[in-house]
């Protein structure tokens, strides 16, 4: 078994057994036998608190169970919180390569990954997410609107690292990009070729896009633009959606040169919309998107936009997990950003 937590409290030997399990948790042997083969004969919270026991007392979960199909060496759930803007989403481009960065990740690490079907709303069912499991860690793919339910269960558990922004007053371990950055940087490459009535484009509810949308405005400012609020144009993470924000812009006669979006989902949206509208891309207005999901280099033109290493974010989560040896949460970290230049930006 691959020992990942240090948790407070009495513990037995190393070499626990099913008796010792049924004395702590006052049922039978036979109990604890079926509850860590996740027998449905066990209602759900006598399992939980076994399942807690066992890792409490270091019981060898793998070496009881029947051993995976590959042999692995731990399990990794990753769950997905009920969708805010694009968390959540599988479907989307950008989640998917997330999801192949931590599922090798995981494999070069020799562990199972699990994906859930479980849709988190509140504090209870994070909990619920994590002792619910015999998994050694859990991923939660985004915060949603769980941020203060996520710092709640930081407070008794460590063994979760969330795909998301860095807040301020967060006791949680979360890996992102540096959207800050990237949403200034592709900005200024905008300014560089001269644009200057540049449109934000993206949904500001998730914090990732907020982020991305303070670069913008630091990159104009630093320039000596002005922030326009006319030109931060709401659109959520879907082509139609950034296609009818865009044809609204036009239709309202509001003169722009250069788009910055906050996914290429929606750059792509912006694209359609600007030649439906008999504009040229780039000649009459610039567009970089931000994610560089598969798609964004076959598209015509193809995109710019803002790279995020998924794969370094995957290895970043596994190891946070499998690496983990005290007992407060992990360090939250950003992963670089990185400018690609295509055609559907001039340059």
């Amino acid at each position: 078994m691959l020992q990942i937590f240090q948790f407070e409290g009495p513990r037995v030997s190393r070499n626990t057994r099913l008796e010792d399990l049924a004395a702590l948790a006052g049922v039978s042997i036979s109990t604890v036998s079926r509850a860590l083969n996740d027998s449905p004969a066990v209602n759900p919270r006598t399992k939980q608190r076994i399942w807690k026991l066992a890792r409490e007392q270091d019981y060898p979960f793998r070496a009881y169970m029947p051993a995976a199909p590959i042999g692995a060496q731990a399990t990794i759930a990753l769950v997905t919180p009920r969708p805010q803007g694009r968390e959540g989403r599988l479907w989307d481009s950008f989640f998917l390569e997330l999801l192949a960065g931590v599922s090798e990740a995981a494999r070069e690490r020799g562990a199972d990954l699990v994906v859930s079907h479980g849709s988190p709303q509140t504090y209870d069912d994070l909990t619920s997410a994590l002792t619910t499991s015999r998994a050694q860690g859990v991923i939660f793919l985004g915060q949603s609107n769980l941020h203060s339910a996520l710092n709640r269960l930081a407070e008794t558990e460590a063994r979760f690292v969330v795909w998301g922004a860095q807040i301020p007053d967060q006791a949680y371990c979360s890996v992102g990009s540096d959207n800050v950055q990237g949403g200034r940087r592709a900005t200024l490459h905008l300014i560089r070729l001269g644009r200057r009535r540049i449109v934000f484009l993206g949904d500001l509810d998730p914090v990732e896009a907020m982020q991305r949308q303070r670069g913008y405005a630091t990159a104009l400012t630093s320039s000596g633009l002005d922030v326009d609020p006319d030109l931060i144009v709401p659109a959520h993470f879907e082509v139609e959606s950034a296609e009818a924000s865009v044809d609204s812009l036009i239709r309202r006669g509001l003169d722009f040169d250069g788009v910055v979006c906050a996914s290429d989902l929606i750059a792509l949206g912006a694209v359609r919309a600007l030649l439906h509208a008999g504009k040229s891309v780039p000649g009459d207005v610039s567009v970089i998107g931000f994610d560089n999901v598969p798609f964004s280099r076959y598209s015509r033109p193809a995109l710019s936009t803002i790279a995020q290493d998924t794969a370094k974010a995957g290895r970043l989560m596994v190891s946070k997990l499998l690496d983990r040896t005290g007992g407060g949460a992990a360090r939250s970290e950003r992963v670089p950003t990185e400018l690609i230049v295509r055609e559907s930006c001039g340059g």
